[in-house]
């Protein structure tokens, strides 16, 4: 816009006087707007958490942890409305997510003092106090504040300023703060201030605030209840991220808005606090009631964002040790510390932060790590500078957890957020759209630490079950979200937290492992150091890391691509899904397409014309070839084609470090096949793992025939990977099939193809069960595929498993200090049961009782549900809905019942007789849940009716909660009526084909452990 103009216009008098009436119109306007304006969201915040939605803030899939039990919601801490009903306020900042930039925070004084006392009758809730100094500098002219609270009351907002530069000498004024009042949909406090910020000057905003601790949730500040040493006490912690800190101090609650902190924590003198920085000194103090505190002040922290603030104020002991000069301690219960329960991971955590500041050649900066087991941490670890915070449950050993993987667990969570003090604490994100970049690179770490550790661990197998299978049974191109979104796509601080998914971790630690395999891994780990060094105590993007990349690609001329690092990497992590790539082997054409869910030939709907830049690492006859690239929709590689020799066989995707799925022609599978049937060994384990799991995948999705996937397991009785056997087993033996009626039919034929072939592979591992299980201590892949084996074994009817399963359950029964070996432990116990009488299932409703840990509690009740006896599993229900010896509060025992093999007949009956109780007891979703479980055992129109008429009060119009769901009778159709391409009648003809002769009478299938789904 050019200057204004120096011309003028005329303007008649009756004309002005119009005017001036319409200014004085629109000034009495403005003055009421201002007035509705001030009186906006004058509801006390700490209020707005009691009128939230009853919605469950989605879990990090980061790592496992247990969900809330059947009928339990967790309170949502997100505000429903702005403000109280009625009030009004105009458009501004407040109205977006992102705080405006006019402030930028540099250094918090941080006090909280939570009143929680020891020897109490604890509520579910406890009051907190608190003061922040937060001192910013201003780069815009300003004379309102935005900043993020929720659910704080705001006692006193000043703000003092400008503040001296250097050691300048003068009297600090003060800006005067007019109002304050709460934007809570968008979670902001505003200030609104008597006079202007001046961009470049420092200020200090001095807030004063208070609100609640709750038990029941994980965020922001929380605390447990426990036992210990025989006695009922109570810790509090805290869980930041992503965006909890604003609800225990008003902050700028991003991560790019680091700053420094210093902490002081007001707590009981019984307690011990901890904080990201060493304790720095204490003091006491008295309260008003003459009650006696202890002041623990803290070292200042380097700068930060809010979301790794961390405290705790606990009554536990520790272990330590020195690493490097550096104290490494980890809290716990008294008694897990007595018993030698933390030692294992006290043992590891220092080589492990040795291993990563070796690799990167950055010291990890803080002078102590401080690590806490919590009772219960819904969030399972998270890695808080300086104060790491787990799930007890993941970091301590117990002394039965020996024969399990336990230990592997607690590694692999261990590396996972030692490797965040690099990726995410020393280098943070820009902003959450790209939280791959600290959550995939500390995933893909734990592999390589693990390793380092134990280079007997097969990697790529490991790396294969636990990240790779999961993310790829998930992922798809019309659905799934990409991993780096752009910002603007958020409109909701809700939004945030859905990130922490498959996608953040998995997909993400998949492309950081393919990335390193088409460089090398010293190029990989030198673009790393150079971008962790350029950017530590600052943040980064994907891009910033891209570039680092391209500079040791350019640095070098042996690893020549097709494009830049970024247009290749842009490419799988700008778009969601991934490709098939299909060879012919006998042309060498290689194409690419989307992978979709059900894919149907020529359909329309199709829409995703990208393509992606795809590395492709390959073995031909089982020798390694060059790396070749497949930059377009198809391209012909002459060197792929395959000679009609018997021996010439081509495998696409060396270790499966390619983030895609691989398809063959018929002949290059039948190339495939008949080396599995010739000698299996020639194929290394890791590639007979992905030809399972792709075929399996590909004819589900009706890429290729279902023959094809079948043809590839007439060689497993060669097989002795337990791990190979795994894949198979949960591409055969799915949940549909085993509970679905309409597949009955397959179960002899899947029990005369299999057992022949199992028998081997069972019997190698019941020797080792029956002999000596500690030799399996270290086989993680064993432990972690046992339970199938095992189940499915016994789910056919071999005779062997049903022995064992009886041999175990009646050696524990008669000496229950002889555990049952927890791999199998949940399938040994309900075969027990199946198997045995009323007598068995008492002594079990005994253990029941006398158990404490939950996971205990809810593994004994399901397999109580295992029971093929009708009065028994009817006995069981009525106990569920009277509470009546036990409460069985942690599942809902009804559709546990409902969803064993028996049970869900006599759960259909049981719920015509007591839908009421069943609804009074668990709620009226529930009944909805039991009649889509009992619509499995349906496959006629008449069953359908007399199911639909089961409950009719379930869809009485006055029932306000089912009248959100769908059609009670279509929830009952769709399990009675489906039939799913990989499991319906198809598959009985292709099983014939490959290996059953005749169909035999169809047998009775024994039960299926239901604990584990």
């Amino acid at each position: 816009m050019g200057p204004p103009s120096s011309s003028g216009f005329y303007v008649s008098r009756a004309v002005a006087l119009l005017l001036a009436g319409l200014a004085a119109a629109l000034l009495l306007a403005l003055l009421v707007l201002a007035a509705l304006y001030g009186r906006c969201a004058r509801v006390p915040p700490s209020e707005l958490r009691h009128r939230g939605r009853p919605d469950a803030a989605p879990s990090p899939t980061r790592s496992p942890g247990q969900p809330l039990p059947t009928g339990q919601t967790r309170p949502s801490r997100e505000p429903a409305g702005t403000a109280a009903p009625g009030t009004w306020r105009p458009p501004g900042p407040w109205d977006q997510l992102r705080l405006p930039p006019w402030l930028v925070p540099l250094h918090y004084e941080l006090e909280l003092w939570p009143r929680l006392r020891p020897n109490e009758s604890w509520a579910s809730t406890l009051t907190f106090t608190g003061r922040v100094n937060i001192t910013v500098r201003c780069t815009v002219a300003t004379a309102r504040l935005l900043l993020h609270s929720l659910f704080l009351d705001c006692e006193r907002a000043e703000v003092r300023g400008p503040l001296p530069s250097g050691a300048e000498d003068r009297t600090v004024g003060r800006v005067p703060v007019d109002d304050v009042w709460f934007a809570s949909d968008m979670q902001y406090m505003v200030l609104e201030l008597g006079g202007t910020l001046q961009p470049g000057s420092r200020y200090e905003l001095q807030l004063s605030f208070s609100s609640l601790v709750y038990q029941d949730l994980r965020e922001g500040l929380f605390f447990n209840v426990y036992t210990d040493q025989g006695e009922r006490r109570a810790l509090l912690a805290s869980q930041m991220e992503p965006t909890f800190a604003r609800s225990v101090f008003p902050c700028f609650d991003e991560p790019a808005l680091k700053a420094t902190f210093n902490i002081t924590i007001i707590h009981h003198p019984s307690y011990v606090a901890l904080s990201n920085m060493p304790k720095l000194g204490q003091s006491t103090k008295r309260d008003v009631n003459g009650s006696m505190w202890t002041i623990t002040t803290f070292s200042t922290t380097p700068p930060m964002p809010t979301y790794l603030v961390a405290f705790a104020i606990c009554d536990y002991d520790h272990v330590d040790r020195t690493e490097r000069g550096k104290q490494i301690r980890i809290w716990a219960r008294k008694d897990a510390i007595t018993n030698g329960n933390a030692d294992f991971a006290l043992n590891i955590t220092g080589p492990i932060f040795s291993f990563l500041e070796d690799l990167f050649n950055i010291s990890y900066p803080l002078p102590k790590t401080d690590i806490i087991a919590l009772p219960t941490f819904d969030n399972s670890a998270m890695e808080n500078w300086g104060l790491l915070i787990f799930d007890e449950s993941l970091l301590l050993m117990q002394p039965n957890d020996q024969v399990t993987d336990k230990k592997a667990v607690i590694s692999f969570i261990l590396s996972h957020e030692i490797g965040h003090q690099w990726f995410g604490n020393l280098v943070t994100m820009n902003w959450w759209n790209d939280i791959w970049l600290k959550e995939g690179f500390a995933s893909y770490f734990e592999f390589g630490i693990i390793n380092y550790f134990n280079p007997e661990f097969p990697r790529n197998e490991i790396f294969f079950s636990n990240i790779l299978h999961n993310v790829l049974s998930e992922d798809h191109a019309l659905v799934s979200r990409a991993v780096s979104l752009k910002v603007e796509n958020f409109t909701e601080t809700s939004e945030i937290n859905e990130l922490f998914d498959l996608f953040t971790y998995n997909k993400g630690a998949s492309l950081a492992r393919m990335l390193s395999s088409f460089l090398n891994e010293n190029l990989f780990i030198s673009a790393l150091k150079s971008y962790l060094k350029t950017f530590s105590y600052s943040n980064a993007e994907q891009d910033d890391l891209w570039r680092h990349f391209q500079m040791v690609i350019d640095d070098q001329n042996k690893i020549l691509l097709p494009a830049t690092v970024k247009s290749i990497m842009d490419s799988w992590t700008h778009q969601s899904g991934f490709p098939v790539i299909t060879l012919n082997v006998s042309t060498g054409v290689i194409k690419q397409e989307p992978f979709y869910l059900g894919k149907v030939k020529n359909e329309t709907l199709l829409t995703h014309n990208d393509t992606w830049i795809i590395p492709i690492l390959w073995i031909k006859s089982g020798t390694t070839q060059s790396l070749v690239w497949l930059d377009k929709s198809s391209k012909i590689f002459p060197e792929m084609k395959v000679s009609a020799s018997d021996h010439d066989w081509v495998i696409l995707n060396l270790n499966v470090t390619g983030y895609y799925r691989v398809n063959y022609d018929q002949l290059g599978w039948k190339k495939l096949n008949q080396q599995l049937e010739k000698d299996p060994k020639s194929i290394p384990v890791i590639h007979r793992l992905q030809l399972i799991d792709d075929a399996f995948s590909l004819s589900k999705n009706n890429y290729i025939e279902i023959e094809t996937a079948l043809d590839l397991t007439k060689y497993l009785a060669e097989e002795d990977e337990i791990i190979v056997w795994y894949a198979v087993l949960m591409n055969l033996i799915t949940k549909d099939l085993v509970f679905d009626v309409n597949s009955y039919d397959m179960y002899p034929l899947l029990k005369k193809y299999l057992l022949k072939r199992l028998i081997s592979i069972w019997n190698m591992y019941s020797t080792v069960i029956r002999e000596n299980m500690a030799t399996l201590q270290d086989d993680y892949l064993a432990l972690v595929a046992l339970e199938k084996l095992f189940e499915t074994a016994c789910w056919l009817g071999l005779e062997d498993c049903l022995q064992l399963s009886r041999e175990l359950f009646k050696n524990w029964a008669n000496h229950p200090e002889n555990e049952i070996p927890s791999p199998i432990k949940s399938v040994i116990l309900c075969y027990g049961i199946a198997l045995g009488s009323d007598e068995e299932w008492d002594f079990l409703l005994n253990m029941y009782a006398n158990k404490t840990k939950e996971e205990e509690r809810i593994q004994l009740a399901y397999a109580m549900s295992c029971s093929k006896n009708p009065w028994i599993l009817n006995r069981y229900m009525e106990y569920a809905i009277t509470a009546s010896p036990f409460t069985f509060n942690e599942t809902n025992i009804i559709e546990v019942v409902a969803a064993s093999e028996v049970g869900r007949y006599i759960a259909k009956d049981f719920l015509v007789n007591n839908w009421q109780a069943v609804s009074k007891r668990y709620g009226t979703q529930s009944l909805v849940t039991l009649m889509y479980i009992i619509g499995r055992t349906i496959s006629t129109d008449l069953q359908i009716t007399e199911e639909a008429n089961v409950a009719p009060g379930l869809c009485h119009p006055q029932c306000p909660q089912l009248q959100k769901e769908e059609s009670l009778l279509t929830q009952v159709q769709v399990p009675a009526l489906w039939n799913d391409s990989g499991c319906g009648p198809t598959w009985v003809t292709c099983i014939t084909a490959v290996g059953v002769d005749h169909v035999p009478t169809l047998e009775p299938a024994p039960p299926k452990p239901q604990a584990l789904g």
